[in-house]
């Protein structure tokens, strides 16, 4: 197989061109011949213009590369190592939604072939490849894993907005049905990561190694945002406390915030759902999961109380929220948590402007039900700044004085502002 590829005698294609599938198929399309699917024919006419649907990618992103978009089975069928990459999103009960893969499977079943071979990097609890998408692939097409073709397993690790840690700086975690797949698996990969591949010893292995990455992270900044609720009842800047106990060499340097995104405050779901199943109810977990997702309403709260305490009447006031996208300096807002702070705000019956450099308004209010303003007013009571994008860091005491009233807050999330605000009042995590 790798040999093949590596010949263009055979074609690899990606299954789900988001931010993940897309720098994927790119990255070995400088190399090897790649079909690049995706169901949505519209995202498929953006890429063959060289436009990156996600807008990560600049569009000489897509030069010299031997790639061919397309929406059609019978183009997809045309590969023989075949890699997906569709999202795996929540439900509104915080279960886990498995269509996606389940239908990309669906996809395998119809195209995969007798020697073929099929990796997943979808983020999904361990057993899931095997137990859930496997059966579907084996069951349409009529070939058996191991025996007619190959399955494997290879976590995606791609983080939006960040131009230092990409696919081919990253180790790549690897995993196969058997050695021969795990070898073969761990070579093609090799064609595209620098930093070197891990080789997993199963997938189970590969899949529950990708879950506790975000699980981890989930767990320390919900550590984080309970220090920031304790400290502010101390009257104690949370930052100050973090720059301070940041001197010891061994201190982890997490942050309090807003925990949104289809990874981080998606994944950890997936493992407590896991668990339960087998009949383990988690408590670590799902506890830092209960703070995390309560910080929203925490923050709306806390402009709530300001605006009672200097306004009154809350009919008339007016709040700007500063950033929409689930982290900085991207466009993507799924799952963004800054829509549950508006949500909030607004179930108070305050008046909610929303402003972002980066998000479309259109997305917005077909996903959340708002927009973003167009013109900014200069009498706010109360400014949310919720994302630290770039474009906002420049900003200062007087622009914030510019846009509010004399009593108005400035509540700074991620702290980007400490010392610099004097006109106003302000409060940070």
């Amino acid at each position: 197989m790798y040999q093949h590829l590596i010949e263009k005698k055979k074609k690899l294609a990606v299954i789900g061109l988001g931010y993940v599938g897309l720098p994927i198929a790119l990255e070995f399309a400088k190399k090897i011949k790649v079909i690049g699917f995706d169901i949505n024919a519209k995202r498929v006419e953006m890429m063959r213009n060289k436009i990156d649907p996600s807008q990560e990618l600049e569009s000489s992103a897509f030069d010299n590369c031997d790639i061919e978009f397309t929406n059609d089975l019978d183009v997809l069928r045309q590969a023989n190592f075949f890699i997906v990459a569709v999202p795996t999103p929540v439900d509104e009960h915080n279960v886990p939604d498995l269509v996606p893969v389940q239908r990309a499977s669906e996809t395998i079943g119809k195209v995969v072939k007798k020697d073929d071979y099929v990796v997943f990097e979808s983020t999904v609890y361990p057993g899931c490849t095997e137990e859930d998408c496997l059966p579907i692939i084996e069951k349409l097409s009529g070939i058996k894993n191991i025996v007619d073709f190959k399955l494997g397993y290879s976590p995606e690790r791609i983080n939006p907005g960040d131009k230092e840690h990409t696919l081919s700086s990253i180790v790549k975690v690897v995993s196969g049905c058997d050695t021969e797949s795990l070898d073969v698996i761990a070579k093609v990969y090799e064609l595209v990561v620098k930093a070197g591949v891990h080789k997993a010893s199963s997938i189970k292995v590969a899949e529950a190694a990708k879950i506790i990455e975000n699980t981890q992270r989930d767990l320390n900044i919900a550590l984080m945002n309970e220090l920031s609720i304790i400290f502010d009842k101390m009257n104690i800047n949370t930052y100050e406390v973090l720059e301070a106990a940041g001197t010891k060499w061994n201190f982890l340097k997490f942050q309090p915030g807003l925990v949104g995104g289809h990874c981080i405050g998606v994944d950890p779901y997936y493992l407590t759902y896991k668990s339960k199943e087998l009949g383990y109810d988690s408590q670590v977990i799902l506890a830092g999961r209960v703070i995390n997702d309560g910080m929203a309403g925490y923050v709306a709260k806390k402009i709530l109380q300001h605006i009672i305490q200097h306004n009154g009447n809350i009919k008339d006031a007016k709040v700007l929220v500063m950033g929409a996208t689930f982290k900085e300096n991207v466009s993507d807002i799924r799952n963004s948590k800054v829509a549950d702070v508006v949500k909030e705000l607004k179930s108070y019956s305050l008046n909610v402007d929303v402003a972002d450099p980066h998000a479309e308004s259109d997305e917005l209010k077909h996903e959340y039900g708002f927009s973003l303003t167009p013109q900014l007013s200069n009498d706010y009571d109360a400014v949310i700044v919720t994302v630290p994008h770039n474009a906002y860091k420049q900003l200062d005491d007087a622009y914030f004085s510019s846009i509010t009233k004399p009593h108005a807050l400035v509540a700074d999330l991620k702290g980007i502002y400490r010392g610099k605000i004097s006109s106003r009042n302000y409060w940070s995590l």
